[in-house]
């Protein structure tokens, strides 16, 4: 029998909101039917409009607060969707805060039936703005002159952007001042429906320890028109930039970066701390773009790995080695592993860079190389995994509980994922003994955890 939904299209309604999507959207529920809504938080009463409808659930659109949360920041109307990517520019820090620490409890409870488990109150940031040190930006024209910001939520409409509140303002200048040099060189942007033009996204990567800048012009061609005037400029108008990159992606595709990459002025890398530790940053590195609070994350896997010096560590998903020479200050011996080939390349840079000489680093998938370390007899005392967002392979999981570490940590950001992998390390004889939210993107949804497993013995 068809079910009969409980509103339509185009329907004016008055509601609760009584969550938060993973995107920041309200939550409300009309008879058990899930509606959600941009812009709206939890204990708020208001009127939405339903623009779309399906089996399962609804989008409303925000029309009138009748009641608004003592978490809700009012924002000028010149103000609103000019930063993107801020789901939650319209919360209070604490209010943010609150949301993330209940989001992890939440799914701990629902998806990983842990229900006993020690959750930390999240660590925020003392100033939870302008912290990113890294920003990719597309290019496009209007009004003949260059723009360069974010993409409008669901399109592919570029919004120009003379500031992001969530970067580094070293890194604000940088895109506008690069994007002024190229529309006065009138370079022309590139056209994502005609594959034709130049100038794709313009990339900047700064180093808050260090002060060093790179810039990178992504393009679809070989060649930029006037390219040695806009390196002179660039030098010119901004004296904190190391190093200059070109890099051509001629495909059709939505991937920021291509293959090709080429240094036209100064250094092929920038270098930053976390910490005592020294990274060389590259066009292509992965590097964690908010440094203050990943020194705080990496602070607590440390503390949870508990090392005291003779023992082995094994760090799945390693990227350029980050946890990987934290723990080797304090382990015996560490082994990375990580599936992209160019980031082991970083890995062991770093490690030299460092001279620390007690890790190892191998390209691979972390599912097939830890299993054949562990046919090997390289068994780990402690074993410490920083997935992507799908988290952990089930390969993995099942060589891990085969393996049976004293000691796991877990670095996340995806919650769901955490909790699923859990429940299934819990099912396998691990005890979930605390769990560390840490604020990683204040002003958005996302949320890093870092959770301690031990072995339980039977």
């Amino acid at each position: 029998m068809k079910r009969t939904l409980p509103v339509n299209k185009n329907d004016y309604i008055d509601v609760v909101f009584e969550d938060l999507t993973h995107d920041g959207a309200g939550v409300a529920k009309v008879e058990g039917y899930p509606l959600f809504v941009p812009n709206g938080l939890p204990g708020e009463k208001a009127k939405v409009k339903v623009i779309k409808v399906n089996k399962s659930y609804g989008i409303g659109r925000l029309i009138e607060l009748y009641e608004k949360s003592t978490y809700r920041v009012d924002i000028p109307a010149t103000e609103k969707n000019k930063y993107g990517g801020c789901q939650l520019e319209h919360i209070s820090y604490e209010g943010q805060l609150k949301y993330k620490e209940n989001q992890v409890r939440q799914v701990l409870s629902r998806i990983g039936k842990l229900e006993d488990v020690v959750v930390h109150p999240i660590i925020g940031m003392d100033h939870p703005w302008h912290y990113r040190n890294k920003a990719q930006v597309p290019v496009g024209e209007k009004d003949g002159k260059l723009i360069a910001g974010f993409f409008k939520p669901r399109s592919h409409e570029i919004v120009d952007m003379d500031e992001s509140v969530i970067q580094l303002p070293e890194v604000n200048e940088a895109i506008q001042t690069v994007k002024e040099i190229c529309s006065e060189l009138s370079i022309p942007a590139y056209h994502e429906e005609s594959h034709q033009g130049v100038l794709r996204h313009i990339m900047a990567r700064f180093g808050k320890q260090t002060g060093e800048l790179m810039v990178v012009i992504i393009t679809k061609t070989a060649d930029i028109p006037h390219k040695n005037k806009l390196v002179e400029e660039i030098i010119s108008r901004l004296p904190k930039v190391k190093s200059i990159v070109h890099n051509v992606n001629s495909k059709r595709t939505n991937v920021i970066l291509g293959e090709k990459t080429k240094v036209l002025w100064g250094n092929e890398f920038i270098y930053d701390y976390i910490g005592d530790v020294k990274f060389a940053i590259s066009a292509l590195s992965f590097y964690q773009v908010n440094p203050v609070q990943t020194k705080v994350l990496y602070d607590k896997a440390l503390e949870y790995a508990d090392l005291s010096g003779t023992e082995s560590v094994i760090d799945a998903y390693c990227g350029i080695g980050t946890i990987s020479l934290f723990l080797a200050q304090k382990a015996k011996k560490v082994f990375g592993v990580e599936v992209v080939p160019e980031a082991i390349e970083d890995a062991k840079r770093n490690a030299k860079l460092n001279g620390i000489e007690n890790v190892e680093f191998t390209a691979g998938e972390a599912e097939i190389v830890i299993p054949n370390w562990y046919k090997q007899g390289n068994a780990a005392d402690v074993l410490v995994v920083d997935p992507p967002r799908k988290g952990c392979d089930e390969a993995l999981l099942r060589t891990i509980l085969e393996m049976k570490p004293k000691r796991i940590v877990y670095v996340s950001c995806n919650p769901s994922t955490l909790a699923r992998d859990l429940r299934i390390l819990e099912d396998g004889g691990y005890k979930t003994l605390e769990v560390q939210p840490v604020d990683m993107f204040p002003q958005t949804m996302h949320v890093e955890t870092v959770v301690l497993m031990s072995r339980v013995e039977k």
